[in-house]
Formats: C-alpha cells, sequence, structure tokens
C-alpha cells in the first residue's frame, strides 16, 4: 500500500476518526512531518533534547512527536540561531513532528520572575537576569522560527487553584490573545491550537469552549490543569471541555502525563498529552510499570534481582539489562538515568497504543479493569514470607467516578 502524503500546507491539516468507543476516539493526526496517531503522549525535550536520550531512539520507539518548550529555546541557544540551522527540526535532527508550547506556562512555574498586562508577559531570565518582553504576536514569531509542526497561542495562565474575577479575566484575555496570535500567524505550514482557560469553573469553560472553538482549524488545546487541583475537579474539567468541543478537532490535554490520568483522559475523548514525568521521575532511578505504577530501583530489595524491569517490554533497557544493574548505577552513573529513561518513554508509549487498540476493538471496559486492576494491585513479592504484609491500594474515588460517568463499572 503506498503511505498517505503527508500534509504540506496548514489546508491539508486534518483529523481524521477511525474508532469510537463510548466517549473515547481513536484518530489520525495528519501534519506535515509525520502522522500522529491518538490519543498520544507526547513526550518532552524542553531544550530541543529529550535528557539522556537520543533522537534515533525515539524513532525506534515510534514516537511520532514530541514537544519543545518556546520560551526556553527563546533564550538558548535563541530562535535566530534555530531558524540560521534550519529550523529545530533540522538542528535537533527530528524528521518526525514537532509541538512546541508558547511559554504561557512560565507565567505559573517562574511566577516570581514576571508581569502581566494586556500587551503580554514580562519575564526575567532565570539565568541572566535579562528581561524579556513576551506578547502573543513575540511568541508566535519565536515559534514560527523554530518550525514546530503544531504552534500553541499564547494564553494567560493563571495557577489553577486561584479563584475570583482573575479567573474570568485571564480567560477573556486569552481569547483576544488568540485574535492577535491568529494575525501575526504567516506560516502556512505550521498549525497553531487555541488553549482553552476558565479554571475550575465548568461553565467558563464552556464559554470559552464556544469561543475558541469558532477560531481553531486544525485542533485545540485544554489548558490550565495539572497543577496541584483535586483530582475529583481535574476530571470533570477534562469531561465538560470534551463534551463542549466539535468532534473534529483533536484535543490536547497540556502537562498531563501520570498513566492513570493518562488513561481516564483519553476514555473521557482526549487525544493527546504531554509531561516530563517519564524523564524526570529516571533521574530519581524509578522506572513505570504497569503493576503497581513505579519500581524503585535504589531500593535494596533490587540489588540482587536480575529480571528485567519489565519482561514483557520490548524497550532496549528491558532486553539487555537487570534491575540489579539499574539499582547498582541509578543516581551514580548517568547512564543509569537514560536507562530508565528510555524505558519509561516506551512505557508511556506503549500503554497509549493499548488505549487506541482497546478503542479499536471496542473492548474499553475489559482494558480498563485490566489496567486500574494492575496498577493499584499489591505487588508480589518473590519472597513469599513478605506477600502477605503487602499494602492492598484502593482504586481512588475520583477514578470510579469517571469510570462511572463513562458508563463503564468496576468489579472490585
Amino acid at each position: 500500500m503506498t503511505p498517505e502524503p503527508l500534509p504540506t500546507c496548514q489546508a491539508d491539516m486534518k483529523y481524521d476518526i477511525l474508532a469510537r468507543a463510548g466517549f473515547a476516539r481513536r484518530g489520525n493526526l495528519h501534519l506535515p512531518h509525520s502522522i500522529v496517531e491518538t490519543p498520544v503522549f507526547m513526550p518532552v525535550g524542553t531544550q530541543g533534547t529529550m535528557k539522556g536520550v537520543v533522537p534515533e531512539q525515539l524513532v525506534a520507539m515510534d514516537c511520532r512527536i514530541l514537544l519543545c518548550n518556546t520560551y526556553h529555546l527563546g533564550h538558548r541557544p535563541g530562535h535566530e540561531r534555530v531558524k540560521a540551522a534550519g529550523g529545530l527540526h533540522k538542528m535537533m535532527n527530528w524528521d518526525r513532528s514537532i509541538l512546541t508550547d508558547s511559554g504561557g506556562f512560565q507565567m505559573v512555574s517562574l511566577s516570581k520572575l514576571m508581569t502581566v498586562d494586556e500587551n503580554g508577559v514580562n519575564f526575567e531570565s532565570p539565568h541572566t537576569g535579562e528581561m524579556m518582553a513576551l506578547p502573543p504576536e513575540k511568541s508566535i514569531e519565536i515559534q514560527q522560527a523554530l518550525g514546530a509542526d503544531i504552534m500553541m497561542q499564547l494564553d494567560h495562565v493563571i495557577h489553577v487553584l486561584t479563584t475570583g474575577d482573575i479567573v474570568k479575566e485571564a480567560m477573556h484575555r486569552s481569547i483576544r490573545w488568540l485574535d492577535r496570535c491568529k494575525v501575526a500567524h504567516t506560516r502556512d505550514d505550521q498549525a497553531m491550537f487555541p488553549i482553552l482557560q476558565g479554571g475550575l469553573n465548568l461553565e467558563l469553560r464552556k464559554e470559552c469552549a464556544e469561543e475558541m472553538a469558532k477560531r481553531a482549524k486544525v485542533g485545540i488545546a485544554i489548558g490550565g490543569l495539572s497543577g496541584g487541583e483535586e483530582k475529583d475537579h481535574f476530571w470533570r474539567v477534562v469531561a465538560a471541555c470534551c463534551a463542549a468541543l466539535p468532534p473534529h478537532l483533536p484535543r490536547y490535554v497540556m502537562g498531563v502525563g501520570f498513566p492513570v490520568d493518562l488513561v481516564i483522559c483519553s476514555l473521557l475523548g482526549a487525544d493527546m498529552f504531554d509531561c516530563v514525568y517519564p524523564t524526570r521521575t529516571a533521574r530519581f532511578g524509578t522506572a513505570m510499570v504497569r503493576r503497581g505504577g513505579l519500581m524503585q530501583l535504589n531500593q535494596k530489595r533490587y540489588k540482587e534481582d536480575f529480571l528485567p524491569i519489565d519482561d514483557k517490554c520490548e524497550c532496549n533497557t528491558c532486553k539487555n539489562y537487570s534491575r540489579a544493574y539499574l539499582h547498582s548505577i541509578v543516581g551514580k552513573e548517568t547512564v543509569g538515568c537514560h536507562l530508565v529513561s528510555v524505558h519509561n518513554i516506551k512505557h508511556q508509549l506503549d500503554l497509549m497504543r493499548d488505549v487506541r487498540q482497546a478503542i479499536q476493538s471496542n473492548s474499553v471496559e475489559q482494558f480498563l479493569k485490566q489496567f486500574l486492576h494492575d496498577y493499584y494491585g499489591p505487588i508480589q513479592s518473590e519472597e513469599p514470607s513478605k506477600q502477605d504484609s503487602l499494602e492492598v491500594r484502593e482504586v481512588p474515588q475520583w477514578v470510579r467516578d469517571a469510570v462511572n460517568h463513562m458508563g463503564y463499572k468496576l468489579d472490585f
């Protein structure tokens, strides 16, 4: 079969829904550098590099899209230098899709170093102390120079637990800034996603969704979450936003990376996710696993454990290295972080592959039950004397509520 040609301009970028199961969708997002299968997890290469992992390894995992950070790349090495190098794809040796964020998240992460008004954001560099003005137009200018397949609008981001009039003000400002971004957006080979705001207020979220959807051409994002809010609020906002958005747009929930969150949000109707979690947790010697969620490889119990992290995982780490070896080097040798990062990224990509397959085969309820049983079930020690002392974790109530909202039943 001849592969479908990739789009060359925004008019050709499209989202095809291939299967549905309840609220969930499986689809293909056609972008200039790859066809991205959704639901999809996007690893984060903040400075144009995945920490401890080279692009060739991501290709071997069939990673189709990753995220890079506009604010940080704008500082180092600078978007002019990236443009002179032929764009971010060429500079970092990555021929698949890239999404760049707008710099808006730094309003929260660097809140002590910034001010915001109607014109835009003013940052003080955490590296040099240099002031940087970032109006919506500048954000688009930087992202166009970087050359990502998907750019994000600059939105007014506030901490998710903020209350009062500022929540509505930030939401309406985000809409106004989107209109300014659209005027500044001149490259036809890059898509631009609006970003929904509105805090935890479902009515503001719906109002914002209605306005943003009118302006969205290729896809749309749900912003302002994963900042410490109660999970019961988190899933309800995602569900409300997905329900309010038109089906032809892929829905990108920003900053989501915990496996349970990925599964629940996918089944609520979201399509795209990103987070630094897989590589950040690897730096602490923690491997992600289906059974029990996390494996702390620095624990003494793994000192003489010669099994792989996961005998079902096909990543290079699990094929070639034991838990005992990783235990001996994590936190001591940089290769330890590298090997665990490779596994963790592959774990996330495989999880999303399994979600897609469950949607395609209309077996979501069976997949969900097995996933939750494994994730929250007891981890059986290889030492029989310790098996009875292991704690059995309960499936959180917010997960049960979300599953009930989907129309599925858990029998445990």
